[in-house]
């Protein structure tokens, strides 16, 4: 987006702070967000393709829910995102479901949603959309890839969500099955810029279990998940399948002050044909973070982070996949790991304001992600830092 309508944009942000409020009645309630900030990117194509500092950092929500009956309501939000690169701009409906309470007891809350339901499996998964309930402005990549941000925010299907509690704790399961529509330009950051067909997810099917007691949350998930390549005119690329599979790890632990967060994951990535006839790729990929966060005082908090990622864990250094292009694809397009500062304050009610910078080693959660843009990111060492003012009401 052009610097113009990004400043619009941040004058449609101070004109709506002062003049919307949320809504409720007993049936019907909506809330909002608009957040503009100003982010650099240096050595690569994260956010634009000149590394230059930009505004294309601006989120833009509604979202609410209304109560049909004690058992059912209807819950979406819609939204408008421009965050370069990073994933396609303009409106999208992050969720809409019918959710019904199955079942509603002392020892039991089961609830079922149908439509576009959203992903409860991750830590910040069912908050990532969000601006202001995320502990930075850009997650950990190994886990919340951004190119992928849209498909994985949640599922053109049905979910379930069961809690309980005994005397070990609380305890919660998470299902889901469906799928998400993938556009051109999502597949063009998934597979490479010349690509002229289109990705259809064909399942992506999740769940985990919860358990959590007072100050300690702990979390196993799985993940499966299949994709069909379908090949455009005078494509460079072939018919081709494709499958993930997604075993994590989530824990966090919480005191008054601190809270120390992880999510780890092991994944298997099957590619069949799409590059040739005959062509098959089967890799393990491996990464995770360990995030601590300090709460200064109930305004201020201050995070540290490591994220970590290998494309292919026999392959950490990038070396072998680097030899198997002849040299055309640098090592450091096999990992990615990063080192995350941040802050956020509010500083009155309603307002926040979050501030971070990432030092970042090699390239491999980058988009595109099959054919890599080894031009724009000539660099094994890079930074990005932002700035983000968010309002909600």
């Amino acid at each position: 987006m052009k610097l113009s309508v990004n400043l619009l944009a941040l004058f449609g942000f101070t004109l709506s702070a002062f003049s919307f409020s949320a809504s409720s009645s007993d049936n019907f309630n909506w809330r909002g967000f608009i957040a503009q900030g100003v982010i650099q990117a240096q050595n690569s194509n994260y956010i634009d393709d000149e590394g230059d500092v930009t505004l294309k950092l601006t989120e833009i929500g509604l979202n609410g829910s209304y109560t049909l009956d004690s058992n059912f309501r209807v819950a979406g939000q819609v939204v408008y995102l421009n965050g370069g690169n990073r994933y396609p701009e303009g409106f999208r409906v992050d969720y809409l479901f019918l959710d019904w309470r199955a079942i509603s007891t002392l020892d039991w809350q089961v609830n079922v949603h149908l439509g576009r339901v959203k992903n409860y499996h991750w830590l910040y998964s069912s908050t990532r959309d969000v601006p202001h309930t995320r502990p930075t402005i850009i997650l950990p990549q190994s886990i919340y890839f951004d190119a992928f941000r849209d498909v994985a925010l949640g599922v053109d299907g049905v979910a379930l969500v069961a809690n309980t509690s005994n005397t070990l704790g609380d305890w919660e399961f998470n299902w889901s099955y469906g799928s998400s529509p993938i556009s051109q330009e999502q597949t063009k950051n998934l597979i490479a810029e010349i690509a002229t067909g289109d990705i259809e997810q064909k399942f992506v099917h999740q769940g985990n279990f919860v358990w959590h007691n007072q100050a300690v949350k702990f979390s196993v998930g799985l993940l499966d998940s299949k994709f069909k390549y379908n090949s455009g005119e005078n494509d460079a690329f072939f018919d081709g399948d494709a499958q993930v599979q997604r075993f994590m790890l989530q824990g966090t632990y919480e005191t008054q002050n601190w809270q120390l967060a992880m999510e780890l994951f092991r994944e298997r990535s099957i590619y069949s044909n799409l590059v040739y006839l005959g062509f098959n790729n089967d890799s393990h990929g491996e990464g995770g973070y360990i995030q601590g966060r300090y709460n200064v005082n109930k305004d201020i908090s201050l995070t540290a982070r490591l994220d970590i990622f290998d494309l292919d864990r026999k392959d950490r250094s990038g070396e072998a996949r680097s030899a198997l292009s002849g040299g055309i694809v640098p090592a450091y397009f096999g990992y990615q790991d990063q080192f995350t500062l941040g802050t956020s304050w509010t500083f009155s009610e309603n307002w926040q304001v979050q501030a971070e910078f990432h030092r970042v080693k090699g390239t491999g959660r980058l988009a595109p992600v099959f054919m890599p843009n080894t031009i724009q990111n000539d660099h094994k060492y890079w930074n990005i830092w932002g700035v983000q003012l968010a309002h909600w009401f």
